[in-house]
């Protein structure tokens, strides 16, 4: 019996270690920056998702690194934006930079602190990092979005949109990544998503 024990033991710890995420990797993660480009002819000029009408205003898709997410249930936005992901790319995708600082997010914001001097300068680090509202596209987006973890490369695809939504409600997304504070968050309605 004891021996029975000690077997079952060895097997669930190698089947935790198995399973356990792999730290990221030294270096940068995903180097370049989110693609946005103009509507195409082809391209929709109003989507409707529930009570709420979307207007496209940009193509974009990415590949980042998650460096936190939130799950918002109880702000007007959350109806319709789930999960706000905190993303990095270029040195902000780097686990030697992210190390020297603590980051998370509240109240549909992204934040980051650490100790001593910054790890990169402030202005590369707002260029190169933003806090996303994200709309799922269906059902099929909304469960990996769900299951992606911060340290992950995702990488995604769809439209910037400004949201318009029941009793006035009205989200302006961001159009540049050299903005911050309030106004600066991208909306994206997301069609494509993966995880790496």
């Amino acid at each position: 019996m004891g021996r029975l024990l000690l077997v079952l033991a060895l097997a669930l710890g190698v089947g935790w270690l198995w399973g356990r995420p792999k730290p990221p990797p030294p270096g940068v993660l995903a180097p370049h920056p989110p693609a946005q480009s103009p509507l195409g002819p082809e391209d929709p000029r109003v989507l409707v998702k529930g009570a709420y009408r979307l207007e496209p205003v940009a193509r974009f898709a990415l590949e980042a690194r998650l460096l936190s997410k939130r799950r918002y249930r109880f702000d007007r936005g959350a109806a319709i934006a789930p999960w706000d992901f905190a993303l990095g790319w270029g040195r902000m995708s780097d686990t030697a930079v992210l190390s020297r600082m603590r980051i998370w997010q509240a109240d549909r914001f992204y934040f980051y602190a650490g100790s001593g001097e910054p790890p990169i300068p402030l202005g590369e680090i707002g260029e190169s990092s933003a806090n996303m509202h994200l709309i799922p596209a269906s059902p099929g987006v909304e469960g990996p979005l769900a299951r992606a973890r911060p340290g992950q490369v995702v990488r995604f695809a769809g439209y910037l949109v400004n949201v318009y939504g029941p009793d006035g409600f009205f989200w302006r997304t961001s159009t540049t990544r050299q903005d911050t504070g309030a106004g600066a968050c991208e909306i994206v309605f997301v069609t494509a998503f993966a995880r790496r």
